[in-house]
């Protein structure tokens, strides 16, 4: 049998160097091959070995290996190694042709021929000739027994040939065990794949790694433990490698590090982003899954989920008890909370939820037992969820903010995770304390939210007042969306004589203090309106206010920016009556859908002081809508002014539609991208009230003519069956017309309304005004208007450029449960 030629490949991919010797054996231990190697390292020729004994080759030496645990002199040699079936593996010591000493690394492996003779495969390489000599050994060993960082040495067949004290304190496995193992026949739990890959590539090519990081578990810690490898190659002189040396550096507390603040980070990033105290609670609870705990509960007071001010100072037993679930998340998704969002959490005393919120201090239980049966009997409802959820570990941690306790989080493992460790407390800790200050903004902006949404109420009209002169709908959407107020306005503002007051307006600006300002127009308009001055005169009055808000504001410029719309429809003439401050047109549509924009002399935006406004009036068909509103509806960034005209146009071009499906209309869009400016839009479609509700009479400048006026009333209201309000009616007239005869002068009428209230005017050519005084018991007269009002709901004087008009109003009897209109059937 031919000597093999050919190396052996290593588990590297690498053939044995020339110092290593191949020889082929039979049964009777004779030489059957003799390679290179061997001639090199032996120093005999292959011409001189075959045929031979091994044992006259190779004799082994007098003096055993005392470490290798080798035999010496009388011992058996290579020679009695052959007999193993299953090869054998380690250090002899033999002598060779020159006579000299030579240690040897030794592997002898059986090779099996089909129909021919068993053979045996020797491989030995020189120990003496590398740097993992006795004396080499030695001085590494020396060198790295303390060396904090783990270092192991692996043959070229990646098996574990040396590991120092630190690799087995790390791993947590004795030196024998890792001896003559592949890496993962030793640490299963590790990445062991990439590992012996890493390991291979640097045999192969030389070419060292360092710093890989990898994740996995060893049997010192169960826990999943990071670490960070780095591999060289280890050569002879003559660049053979001979192995690798694999360090491990433990970055188990450095992976930790980064993972809290890679938590916090994220749950930074992912809280503070609602203002609703509940989802700001959901916020603390999906943080925290599954990055810290595998199921979380939030629980807040009931105060606080309310938008309240939590109680401040030690919170008591019986405030603990009004907890209410405000939070929930649980790696198990098909396993719904213990108890229902915003349901009551009724915690025993002893819980660590109570005494948590109690104390303000958290707790840690890092081993639960499911079967307590004290856990039960306090809290069955959550013994049970927990067993259903396999919790093993549990902390609670109070969650505070300025010194006041606003609820508690609850943080749960489930089998599969380690339990919890103080620095686990005190990551919740952190979260609980961010989620705190997420809670409490939201809490406080609740509060604020709900006290602006009172100043709205307080500042626009909730239900438009009842009368018969238009029918109206209106849309208010204030660009300011969190606040849910804004400066714009409108209003529908009863008038005498059946008449009704349009109103819009727009204070620039958005929010609250916009609002406030608003607020002050608005009631200043109806104050104004409450004397019955003309459009013009109306502007007049607010730009003066206006005014005095900048000064009072310290605004430098000394200017608040408003604009305002002011129009007065009569629905016995059917004549509109209005003017504008730096305002947009209104939009009239007539009765067969043309739309058109009303001419109307533009004037100077409220507050610059000291100019004119001008009034315009035309007459308004029956059943025309009058559209009035603010530029937030026809212009915004994406839409320019007659685009957004157009679409208001489209809005209200079907005759007769409903006024709130034109209102909707018009704002279609403006909700969904949100408006870049408040808008308010009031749509009045016209009414009319014909000759059947009106009566009117000249009266002659005659004393004698008050009688006659007494009689023309009580006649007029007999025929519209309000016999029951002749006796006042008679008193009314009386007065009036005494007044306007005595102290007024040509032409003097008198005019009768029937509405939805009985209005009665005395019209006179001289604007001397009417005053109510106290007459004293021996005053003859000076009672008129004092009578009126008593007998009268509201009455007043109202001011035309030549005369003045005034009125009384008196409420008519209900027919049924509601109060009949100008035509006999039911008001709307």
């Amino acid at each position: 049998m031919g000597a093999p030629t050919r190396h052996p490949p290593t588990a590297a991919g690498t053939p044995l160097g020339p110092a290593t010797a191949v020889i082929v054996v039979d049964d009777a231990a004779v030489i059957r091959g003799w390679d290179e190697g061997a001639t090199a390292l032996l120093g005999c020729p292959a011409r001189e070995a075959v045929g031979r004994l091994l044992t006259d080759v190779l004799p082994p030496m007098g003096a055993a290996d005392p470490e290798a645990g080798d035999p010496g002199e009388g011992a058996p040699g290579l020679a009695g190694r052959l007999g193993s079936e299953r090869g054998w593996e380690g250090r002899q010591v033999v002598r060779r042709a020159d006579g000299r000493r030579l240690d040897l690394e030794v592997e002898i492996l059986p090779v099996h021929s089909p129909g021919g003779p068993a053979m045996r495969l020797i491989l030995a390489a020189d120990t003496t000739r590398t740097w993992w000599s006795r004396a080499g050994r030695s001085l590494l060993e020396g060198i790295t027994s303390t060396a904090p960082v783990g270092m192991a040495v692996l043959d070229t067949r990646l098996r574990f040939t040396w590991v120092n004290d630190a690799m087995q304190h790390m791993c947590g496995v004795p030196r024998e065990r890792f001896l003559g193992r592949l890496p993962a026949d030793v640490l299963p739990g590790l990445d062991v794949e990439r590992t012996q890959a890493e390991i291979c590539r640097v045999l192969e090519t030389g070419i060292p790694s360092s710093g890989r990081k990898y994740l996995g578990r060893v049997l010192a810690d169960p826990d999943q433990v990071a670490y960070s490898t780095s591999c060289f190659r280890l050569e002879a002189e003559d660049g053979r490698p001979l192995g690798a040396c694999y360090i491990v550096l433990s970055t188990t507390d450095l992976h930790r590090a980064q993972h809290k603040l890679t938590l916090l980070n994220e749950a930074r990033k992912s809280m503070g982003n609602t203002l609703d105290v509940a989802d700001a609670a959901q916020e603390l609870a999906d943080a925290a899954v599954p990055g810290l705990a595998d199921h979380v509960t939030v629980d807040l007071l009931d105060a606080v989920l309310r938008g309240k001010e939590a109680p401040p100072g030690p919170v008591s037993a019986a405030t603990a008890a009004t907890l209410r679930s405000a939070g929930y998340r649980s790696t198990r998704g098909d396993v719904p909370p213990p108890v229902p969002p915003g349901g009551p959490c009724a915690y025993p005393p002893r819980s660590p939820t109570a005494r948590a919120i109690a104390g303000g201090v958290p707790s840690l239980i890092s081993h639960v037992d499911p079967a307590d049966p004290r856990r039960t009997a306090d809290d069955p409802v959550r013994g049970a969820h927990e067993r259903r959820l396999g919790i093993h570990s549990l902390m609670t941690v109070p969650i505070r903010s300025r010194g006041t306790t606003l609820g508690a989080a609850t943080f749960g493992r489930s089998r599969d995770s380690g339990p919890f460790e103080p620095a686990d407390v005190d990551l919740a800790e952190e979260l609980a304390a961010h989620a705190a200050v997420c809670i409490d903004n939201a809490r406080r902006y609740s509060h604020e939210h709900a006290a602006a949404l009172a100043l709205q109420c307080s500042l626009l009209p909730v239900d438009l007042p009842a009368q018969n002169a238009v029918e109206a709908a209106y849309r208010y959407l204030p660009a300011d969306v969190e606040a849910g107020v804004g400066g714009d306005w409108f209003d529908v503002l009863p008038l005498s004589g059946a008449r009704v007051a349009l109103v819009v307006g727009d204070v620039v600006g958005h929010g609250i203090h916009a609002a406030a300002t608003m607020g002050r127009l608005r009631a200043a308009v109806q104050t104004l309106a409450d004397i019955d001055l003309g459009p013009d005169e109306v502007l007049a009055h607010l730009d003066d206010v206006v005014s005095r808000i900048a000064l009072e504001a310290n605004d430098p410029t000394g200017v608040v920016g408003a604009t305002c719309l002011y129009a007065i429809y009569d629905p016995v003439s059917r004549y509109c009556t209005l003017a504008r401050a730096g305002h947009p047109a209104p939009v009239l549509v007539t009765p067969d859908g043309g739309a058109r924009l009303v001419d109307l002399p533009g004037g100077p935006p409220l507050g610059l002081g000291g100019l004119p406004f001008e009034s315009a009036c035309f007459p308004v068909p029956e059943g025309s809508v009058l559209a009035l509103y603010t530029d937030g509806l026809i212009r915004s960034p994406s839409l320019d002014t007659d685009r957004g005209l157009r679409h208001l146009f489209d809005a209200l071009a079907t005759p007769g539609a409903p006024l709130e499906e034109q209102c909707e209309a018009a704002v279609t869009g403006l909700a969904d991208r949100g408006p870049a400016d408040d808008v308010a839009l009031l749509l009045a479609r016209t009414g009319a009230l014909g000759e059947e509700h009106v009566a009117c009479w000249d009266i002659p400048k005659d004393p004698a003519a008050v009688a006659s006026a007494r009689s023309k009333a009580a006649r007029q209201l007999a025929s519209w069956g309000l016999e029951d309000l002749a006796f006042t009616t008679e008193l009314v007239v009386s007065e009036l017309v005494t007044n306007a005869i005595r102290y007024g002068s040509d032409p003097v009428r008198l005019r009768l309304i029937r509405d939805r209230t009985l209005s009665c005017e005395v019209f006179d050519g001289s604007s001397t005004s009417p005053h109510m005084r106290h007459a004293r018991t021996t005053d003859e007269g000076g009672r008129g208007l004092f009578l009126i009002a008593q007998v009268a709901e509201r009455w007043g004087a109202r001011y035309a450029k030549c005369g003045k008009t005034v009125w009384s109003e008196q409420a008519l009897r209900p027919a049924g449960t509601e109060q009949d209109g100008p035509d006999g059937k039911a008001a709307r």
